[in-house]
């Protein structure tokens, strides 16, 4: 580098040589030195930690959460709460859903983030209440295949989380599909607990999710 520095006009200053300083105390403090020089605002470094993520901010789409349009014929609700590891609710956290249809089909739909009100995407997307609250329009989805359970894939996204979490969600009324399912006999019986939703009285899915302590949810690795 040369012992003259360009300001951001393009014209030459008789700054001196900015490879000393950064080399010294760092680009931030070099750069800053720079800007008072020219008589223009300081620059600061940024924090080496911010407060977030902001789902809302890229991640919304509207109707995101209905995979199925709602109340149309065998279209149902999953819903749940995200916990924290004291067993508070979790007010900005992000969950999303994979699932077949009822027959076990997987959808192939392109756009699937655009919504037309009647095509089965298979996916969603659900950004919990201040009371940890998240919820779906969805369908009972089938088995993909033989000897397998059927499920919602689920994603969590959290604060505090360096990255995401895997984990499922079986449905709970075939119990010789779930005693059979490979992935959920590789389980304890508590721990299968904790991938398994409950039926509602008006045949809709309950199912809470537990980031840590009592009755964590089992996550997957991949």
């Amino acid at each position: 580098m040369s012992d003259t520095t360009t300001n951001p006009s393009g014209a030459l200053s008789d700054l001196p040589s900015v490879t000393e300083e950064f080399r010294n105390e760092g680009i931030a403090r070099a750069r800053a030195e720079v800007s008072r020089r020219n008589g223009e605002p300081t620059l600061e470094a940024t924090a080496g930690q911010t407060i977030g993520p902001f789902y809302a901010f890229g991640l919304q789409y509207p109707k995101m959460h209905e995979v199925a349009f709602p109340h149309t014929p065998g279209s149902i609700v999953l819903s749940g709460t995200v916990y924290d590891g004291a067993g508070a609710p979790i007010p900005d956290s992000c969950v999303e859903i994979w699932g077949a249809d009822s027959d076990g089909s997987i959808s192939r739909a392109r756009g699937s983030r655009r919504r037309d009100d009647h095509t089965f995407t298979g996916f969603g997307r659900s950004f919990t209440t201040d009371e940890g609250h998240y919820e779906f329009w969805t369908r009972n989805p089938g088995p993909t295949e033989p000897g397998k359970a059927p499920f919602f894939a689920v994603l969590v996204f959290a604060r505090g989380l360096p990255n995401k979490l895997h984990t499922r969600i079986y449905l709970p009324d075939d119990t010789a599909a779930l005693e059979a399912d490979p992935f959920l006999s590789s389980l304890t019986p508590d721990e299968r607990a904790t991938l398994i939703a409950t039926r509602t009285p008006d045949g809709y899915l309950h199912h809470d999710i537990r980031m840590q302590g009592e009755k964590e949810t089992v996550f997957i690795a991949f």
